[in-house]
């Protein structure tokens, strides 16, 4: 699976403020993937978009991972740029991830992650902090290769689990 890891940030990106984001992507990423591509820019939703835009049409990555802009933030707008480029939704992914969260952090459903494909990729927008990237990719690791196979085309069947 190749992947591309996407951190959201003004303070990052202007260099106001060290990314750890990006290493805690890296490290919650399930054994034998590769990461093909890493950025880190600014919460603008125009270059949030041609970013994910480029990546899928260059077909880049199978999976891309965002991290950060999710809240509730004027400046918040990674759920916006990402739906604008996807052609469809996955909702069960973003549902699982706060329904997890909200055990932990109450205000975890104030988040407005989503999932979306486009093309042949799939891309997670994750929370922008290091403890809920990491969370948050231990919850979904088990489905990630799965689910790039099938928006590849690759498996026709749906994993059920031990029989």
């Amino acid at each position: 699976m190749r992947v591309a890891l996407l951190v959201l940030s003004d303070k990052a990106a202007s260099g106001a403020r060290a990314d750890a984001c990006l290493p805690a992507m890296r490290d919650g990423l399930p054994q034998g993937v590769t990461i093909v591509r890493e950025a880190i820019i600014a919460d603008d939703r125009a270059a949030i978009a041609a970013t994910l835009r480029e990546w899928c049409d260059q077909a880049i990555a199978d999976l891309i991972l965002t991290s950060g802009g999710t809240g509730l933030g004027p400046r918040d707008v990674t759920p916006q740029a990402t739906s604008d480029i996807g052609d469809y939704a996955v909702p069960g992914i973003p549902e699982r991830i706060r329904a997890a969260a909200v055990a932990q952090v109450p205000t975890a459903i104030l988040s407005r992650a989503t999932a979306v494909v486009r093309k042949r990729t799939l891309i997670i927008n994750l929370p922008g902090s290091p403890r809920a990237v990491r969370e948050t990719l231990a919850l979904i690791a088990g489905v990630l290769a799965h689910a790039t196979e099938l928006v590849r085309g690759d498996s026709g069947e749906h994993d059920t689990g031990p029989a």
